[in-house]
């Protein structure tokens, strides 16, 4: 009986092995299926003229989308300057002050926030930032990707601090230092990977993002050279001429997704590298 039952362990051992196992492979290959689909349909169309020519007029082939390129890296911009702050000091607050109640409403909020469809955020960013002005600009598309990016970053910033081991600040205040000062000088400077990946995934997030720019940033097929005019971004312009009758936009799409897409992974290859130098708070 007892070796009837070593075998059956045995078998079911070598099946769930296998199983998950084939589903490791399936996550892994969907991703390199995505990767060699837009590196086989949009590899063809980049080339130099794509980084740095504006888009054609309509019925004339080739271009680029150099101001698609530069806008979303604007957008990005206007996204830190206004999330980064917030989520840091929020993140801040959770970590080292909040209390019980009030900080789980704040953890209550931050998480529902993460979770509203990106195209909600898109409408109330209308509301805010373009109704009132009369016109679509990047500064309301900073303002759309910046409320996205405030929730990952709080939940972030506290996870990391948390995680900087309470002896450092132990023996900061031993030595006379106020609590908002071991704060600045010991905490943060122990948890800035981390924090720092925390941004970075944050940013990633947000990056192909299309509904809220639709809404704010709308698109631009020239060059904007201040911040309260309509700008072009990788995703709208990837919407743009996915959705387009000609051949050649397609391609230029597909271009432009092999493009974004590699501006993600290189921001996720950054943070692992943050991490695994010990850039988190536990290595401090």
């Amino acid at each position: 009986m007892s070796r009837v039952l070593l075998i059956w362990r045995k078998l079911l051992n070598i099946v769930m092995l296998t199983l998950t196992g084939v589903a490791a492979f399936g996550v892994v290959a969907v991703l390199f299926l995505i990767l060699g689909y837009l590196v086989w349909n949009g590899g063809k169309s980049l080339n130099l003229n794509f980084f740095t020519q504006l888009p054609k007029p309509v019925g004339e082939t080739g271009g680029g989308m150099a101001n698609a390129i530069v806008g979303s890296l604007k957008l990005l911009f206007l996204a830190a300057l206004m999330g980064v702050p917030v989520g840091l000091m929020a993140g801040v607050y959770l970590a080292e002050f909040g209390g019980k109640t009030f900080s789980y409403i704040i953890r209550y909020t931050t998480d529902l926030l993460n979770g509203v469809p990106s195209i909600v955020i898109g409408i109330f960013a209308y509301s805010l930032a373009v109704l009132p002005f009369k016109h679509f600009s990047a500064i309301a598309g900073g303002v759309a990707l910046g409320i996205m990016v405030i929730p990952i970053t709080v939940r972030s910033t506290e996870e990391f601090l948390r995680a900087v081991p309470g002896n450092l600040r132990e023996g900061a205040m031993a030595l006379g230092a106020s609590k908002w000062r071991t704060i600045a000088t010991v905490v943060l400077p122990a948890a800035k990977g981390g924090i720092i990946t925390g941004v970075l995934l944050a940013l990633a997030r947000v990056a192909g993002e299309t509904a809220p720019l639709l809404f704010t940033a709308f698109s631009n097929r020239f060059w904007s050279p201040g911040w309260e005019q309509p700008i072009a971004s990788l995703p709208v312009m990837i919407y743009t001429y996915a959705i387009a009758p000609y051949d050649d936009w397609h391609r230029q799409a597909w271009a432009a997704g092999l493009v974004l897409l590699a501006l993600v992974l290189v921001a996720n290859i950054g943070t692992r590298v943050v991490l695994s130098r010990g850039g988190g708070g536990r290595s401090a």
